[in-house]
This record gives structure tokens, sequence and C-alpha cells, in this order.
């Protein structure tokens, strides 16, 4: 990133993108390690030993330098490696808001300038661009900022936006190393590395007791017995309170499909030792058994318009009352009941629901003690063929991709996070990536944490896995989702204060 900086209301025109310009303020970290965290578990109690899976080479962001770190084994093939590097030289400035956003046109961005300026403040305009990604281009934006504090001066600049409502202005207190634009860190940063070759364990994800509902990663990795997990994809915050657990892309458990893909998004597949990160799609096709088809649109979430949504017993919810019309199926496909929509799932069963045009197919075609087939494919588009649904088949998705065949691929517009919040602004961060020779890095960087840890950009974050030396890597939730558990322990400190219940979690089994 690069600036031109001038006084007054002049531009200050940053470029933010993937290449990062060192901070000339900012001090070395050195190569000296600190102790990783006490867990209070036998998981912990390993050996400590130097980092064999960090690279030797600068941390890649903010100043060159050796980071400090640690390393305890965990089992054979899994090294636990905590990661600090950079100093904290950043502090507060105010950013005023048009309409709640604080990016900008240059005519906007001038006039309101004048406007605080007029008021008797100082404003100084700045120009930045939002990199270009795979699937979304380039475009330039502007901010109106007031004064530059120290981290202990905050309440300075909360004074300030009070100011400015009287002036009737709208502004918020904004860290600077939140920003995107040039900083010296800090980073604390949780890593998993594992090696195929030697881990005689085992990859899954979980959706906890209920595709519908939320929880902990702790309480996930407790039930299912796993040496580690991370929080797995986004999930669902718009929909109704009570479904609010549904991953908003595939899911795939112990070779169920129990949530869809989003077409072409980014994803992780697991099966045994083995772990790939490639895009898929699904497809889910009801027939009847007058020979009548229908597609499926969804898999344990609300129905849009139209559609059949097929709800498994892992779905640990009512089906919602939408006003249409539910086909319960038992293990063979035989309808064992028609009935209004707004009922349990029980143990054994499956229900398709329909509404609108989905529930005049039920009406006309699904019929009690007749069969309905339900046909699922998941593709993976990398290799052009069908992901077999095998007992052993784990899928997390919802994420976005970072890395593919070595080279940055950020796939913000297809991940629907094409905005700048996500593109360019730093946040905790949740990371998967594959090596060449197959070894998995599962990675969790802290943030929001002004002082202690700033996160990473989509571009900084690329740069980390790149670094760690992942051919493919994809972002998953990350903010106050990103969690990484060893044994019973949270390790990292998430941004909300303490852990968050999410959708669904990768498992790392002993």
């Amino acid at each position: 990133m690069r600036r031109r900086l001038t006084v007054g209301t002049a531009a200050i025109a940053v470029t933010v993108g993937a290449v990062s310009a060192p901070a000339l303020s900012a001090v070395p970290a050195t190569a000296e390690s600190t102790p990783a965290e006490s867990a209070g578990n036998s998981v912990l109690a390993a050996v400590r030993l130097k980092p064999s899976g960090l690279p030797t080479s600068n941390f890649p962001l903010g100043i060159p330098g050796i980071p400090k770190s640690a390393a305890k084994s965990l089992a054979a093939g899994v090294e636990y490696i905590s990661v600090k590097h950079g100093t904290s030289e950043d502090g507060y400035t105010v950013s005023l808001l048009q309409n709640s956003n604080d990016a900008m046109s240059a005519t906007t961005a001038q006039n309101l300038a004048l406007a605080a300026q007029s008021a008797g403040f100082e404003p100084t305009v700045v120009q930045f661009t939002r990199p270009a990604v795979a699937d979304f281009p380039a475009q330039d934006f502007w901010m109106v900022r007031i004064g530059n504090w120290t981290l202990k001066q905050k309440d300075q600049a909360a004074k300030v936006v009070a100011q400015l409502k009287q002036a009737g202005l709208s502004a918020k207190v904004d860290f600077l190393g939140d920003d995107g634009f040039l900083t010296s860190g800090p980073w604390s940063m949780r890593l998993l590395i594992i090696d195929p070759k030697t881990f005689r364990g085992s990859f899954a994800s979980s959706l906890g007791t209920s595709t519908a509902t939320r929880e902990k990663v702790s309480a996930m990795a407790k039930a299912d017995g796993a040496m580690a997990a991370i929080n797995g994809g986004f999930f669902d915050i718009h929909t109704a309170a009570a479904y609010r657990g549904d991953p908003t892309g595939i899911s795939v458990v112990d070779g169920k499909l129990l949530s869809e893909a989003v077409d072409g998004r980014t994803a992780v597949v697991m099966k045994g030792r083995s772990v790939r990160i490639t895009e898929l799609t699904s497809t889910m096709l009801a027939t009847s058994g007058d020979g009548s088809t229908a597609p499926v649109g969804g898999v344990n979430r609300v129905p849009k318009a139209n559609e059949l949504v097929l709800y498994t017993e892992e779905f640990g919810a009512k089906t919602p009352a939408t006003g249409g019309a539910e086909a319960v199926l038992d293990e063979t496909g035989k309808v064992v009941g028609i009935r209004n929509a707004g009922g349990k799932v029980t143990k054994g069963k499956r229900v398709l629901h329909g509404v609108g045009a989905g529930a005049d197919w039920l009406w006309a075609h699904a019929w009690e003690g007749k069969q309905i087939g339900i046909k699922t494919s998941v593709k993976d588009l990398r290799r052009g063929k069908s992901v077999p649904l095998t007992p052993d088949t784990y899928i997390v998705g919802g994420g976005v991709g970072l890395l593919k065949n070595g080279k940055t691929w950020i796939t913000a517009s297809t991940d629907g996070m094409a905005n700048i919040n996500m593109i360019v602004r730093r946040h905790p961060r949740t990371l998967v990536g594959v090596a060449k020779n197959g070894k998995v890095i599962l990675a969790v960087l802290d943030g929001r944490a002004p002082g202690t840890t700033v996160g990473a950009s989509f571009h900084e974050a690329a740069r980390l896995m790149r670094w760690l030396g992942a051919r493919d890597a994809i972002n998953l939730d990350g903010g106050g989702s990103s969690a990484m558990v060893i044994g019973k322990k949270v390790v990292n400190k998430p941004s909300d204060g303490s852990e968050r219940a999410v959708g669904d979690a990768l498992l790392v089994r002993p």
C-alpha cells in the first residue's frame, strides 16, 4: 500500500493492494520464542518444540522480520504453533459518515469536508482504491477524516464525534489499524500444521446437535471427541431466529448433504486424512411414483417462493409454518403422511416441504404409500467430476476463495463478500490451506484488538497462507466467529470477548 500525504482538504491518495510497504517507525520483531498457552489439559501437555511447520523467511506483513513463535506436538503429524509479529503504532482518527458509510464519491467527500470545515474542524479527504479481486474490478473511493490520536487518546476522538453530531454531521471513531491501509501490526495467530503422511487421525465436519441452531466450536469438538477444531463457514443471520444455524453454503456430514451448495462457491472437501479446496455445485431432484419430477431447491433452510425444500432428521426444529404442504418420507422414501407445513422431523424420517408451486406439486404427486425418490449430486468444478457422498465424506463451505494453484484468487463476488468492509478492512480470520505436498494448514488470526492484534484483509490473508506454504486456500467465517479449540480449550482470543456460537465446525479427530 502506498500513501501520498497532503494537508487540509486536499486528498491523501492511498492504494490498498496485495503489496504493503513497511512502516518506517516500526521495530522489527526478533526470532525469540515465547511460551505457548497453558491449556490445562493433556493434549497441550506435549513437549514444546521449535516450529518445524513455519517458513524461515520473513513474516509477510508489516516490517520484515522473523516472527516470535512457539510450538507443541499434539500427535504424530500434528503441530500446534502460536505466532506473533509486529508492533503497535496505530491510533485513532474520526471518519465522517454519509448514509452510515465512511466511503463515498469524490463530490460527496468534498462537500462533507467543506461542511466540517465550516463547522470549525480541519478535515482531510482520503482517496483510496478498493483493489481488484478475481471476480470484481477495482474502484476508487473517498473518505473524510479528522485528527489523529494515540491508543490512549480514544476518548478525545469520541469527543470530536460528539461535537460533529452537534453540528449536524455523522461520524465514528475509527482505529487506523483496521482500515486496511499501511500498518506495523501487531499480529497474533494460531496454527495447526497437519502432515497426512504421519497423521493417523481424520478430518470431519459438524453442525452440532441441530442444523437449525448455532453451537460453540468447543461444544462440537467435545461431543465428537476431536483433538482440535476451528469454526466453519458463514451462517445465515438474516433468516428467522429459530433457523440461524443454517450454513450459507454447502455442508456434508457423514456423507449426507445437510445444506446445499451456492453454485461455484469455494469449499473444503475432506475424506479421511485427505483435504482439498475446490468449487462445488449441488443438485437434488425429487421423482414421484407417477414419474413426475421437480427440483429440490434447498436443504434444512427456510424455503423461497415456489420452492421444494428437504428437511432431514438433523434439522432439530419444527419446519417453518409457511402455509405450504409437506410429505413425510420414511428411510426408503415411502410417503407415510401428507400434512400442512410446520411440523417435527422425527428420527429416521425426512420431510419434503413445498410452498406455492412446490406445494402444488406435492398435493398432485406425493401420494401416501407411494415412493418419492430424491437424487442428490455434488460436483467438483475443478475436477469436473461428482463427489462420492460416502459415509467418510465431509464438506465445509460458505467461505471465500483466497489461493488457487499457488496464485491469489479471491472470489469475493461469487462468495457474496464484494464490499469495502470485507475486501479492504482488517478482521479476525479463520483460514484453511492445503500445500502441494498435501499438508493441511488451519489458521486463526485474531483481530479487532487495538494495540494487540489487527487481523487481516483478504489480500493479506492470501499472502499469509502463501507464506505458510499453501497452494490452495479459503477464508471461512471470521470476525467474532473465529475460534480454534485444542482439546477442551479455546486457544485464541475471540473478538467478541468470549466464544461465539456458530453454524458448523471443522474437526481434527485423533
